[in-house]
């Protein structure tokens, strides 16, 4: 393992805090590291391995694919592409879809899509209202606007156009709407910023205000879409209809792509405006459409209410058996987190690699909880009594 460390130390850029973990395989709910240890992989590639690692139906498209055509320029039609977005039109509420790379990179499209449809509907209006405490992504733009000043003070100035309000305000949204907004961009449960959820009826508000002003609605999915909260798309959880919506993470089952979704009325992007290299690649479709159909085909949405329920469960159980170490528990389906009462979740998720259990320090007081969707019972119990006994190890 220190050899792998050392190696990284001397040829790879400082930008991540890495756990002392040299992971080489994986499968299921399981990883391996370089000395043959195995642990419980409840981070889950931070939410993208939706169906566990080495999945059959992954493993057989991405085979299949590579055998048949990798790369060809977005001047032609390819059909891995067309499965998909036919899929994704046809189980939500939106109409159309562009493919790209990375969530920064949907995040990117859906802002340029608000910014010409304000340009054409709303008198050259741009700026967009985001929360605090949201993350959208670490291009330039996403990172305006993000609403959290340790992701911009470092990189000043930032792209303007963004105003940052208390997210689950439905009042400061209202105050800070003005003749120059042109969209609200919202996470419906924020990921990064500690898996804060709103009130019940708080998209509905939005909704209603976006609708009287003629502005767009954009839900950032990246994280809560294709089945994590436990419905197919976070916005059928709180009862709303987006204009647009921004996907990646978990759509690719592991594979590097994203996708914005936008309704027939506010779809304003023609030739020139927008493209992508490898955006809708030939590979990454035909994973991602393995991934996704095997999502709607099997209900995958339904089982993670029930899983994320029994996981939710043990972890309310473990925090009232530790009510000085463990201060709240939230989150819906599989996106959980179990906030501390200090800031010691480095601290715990090094004590959880000791027991077998990856983990996210998504927080200073906070550890975050994504494991893939069909995750078993038997190993949520099993992680669950991994957790305790790295709390008991503290």
């Amino acid at each position: 393992m220190s050899d792998w460390i050392e190696i990284e130390k001397q040829y790879y850029m400082f930008c991540a805090r890495r756990q002392p973990v040299t992971i080489v395989r994986g499968s299921g709910t399981r990883v391996w590291d370089d000395s043959e240890k195995e642990y419980l992989d409840f981070t889950a590639g931070w939410a993208s391995d939706s169906l566990g690692h080495c999945h059959p139906v992954m493993v057989d498209a991405i085979t299949n694919q590579a055998n048949t055509l990798l790369q060809t320029s977005n001047q032609f039609y390819t059909l891995p592409q067309l499965d998909l977005a036919k899929l994704l039109v046809e189980n939500s509420c939106l109409d159309k879809v562009f493919f790209c790379n990375s969530g920064a990179e949907a995040n990117e499209g859906a802002i340029k899509l608000a910014r010409k449809y304000g340009k054409e509907n709303l008198k050259g209006a741009f700026e967009i209202i985001t929360a605090d405490n949201s993350f959208h992504g670490r291009t330039m733009t996403t990172v305006s606007a993000t609403g959290n000043v340790h992701y911009q003070e470092n990189f000043l100035p930032v792209t303007p156009g963004f105003i940052h309000v208390p997210f689950n305000n439905i009042e400061a949204i209202k105050e800070n709407t003005g003749k120059n907004t042109c969209a609200v961009m919202l996470e419906p449960i924020q990921g990064e910023g500690g898996v804060n959820v709103p009130d019940p009826n708080f998209l509905q508000q939005v909704r209603s205000w976006c609708d009287e002003n003629n502005i767009l609605l954009i839900l950032d999915e990246v994280q809560t879409g294709m089945g994590r909260l436990g419905k197919l798309f976070g916005y059928e959880l709180y009862g709303v209809e987006p204009d647009v919506i921004t996907l990646a993470k978990g759509m690719g089952g592991g594979v590097p792509i994203g996708a914005f979704l936008t309704k027939d009325h506010c779809d304003v992007l023609r030739p020139g405006d927008h493209g992508s290299t490898f955006g809708g690649n030939p590979l990454t479709c035909a994973a991602a459409f393995a991934c996704c159909n095997f999502i709607v085909e099997n209900d995958l949405s339904k089982y993670v209410t029930q899983i994320g329920s029994e996981l939710k469960n043990g972890l309310h159980s473990i925090a009232s058996n530790n009510e000085s170490f463990i201060k709240e528990v939230r989150g819906e389906g599989l996106l959980i987190a179990v906030e501390l009462s200090e800031d010691v979740s480095g601290d715990l998720v090094a004590a959880c690699n000791n027991q077998g259990l990856l983990l996210n320090p998504v927080r200073p007081n906070a550890v975050r909880f994504m494991p893939p969707l069909n995750v078993s019972k038997d190993d949520v119990a099993l992680g669950l009594s991994r957790f305790e006994d790295a709390i008991k190890s503290l």
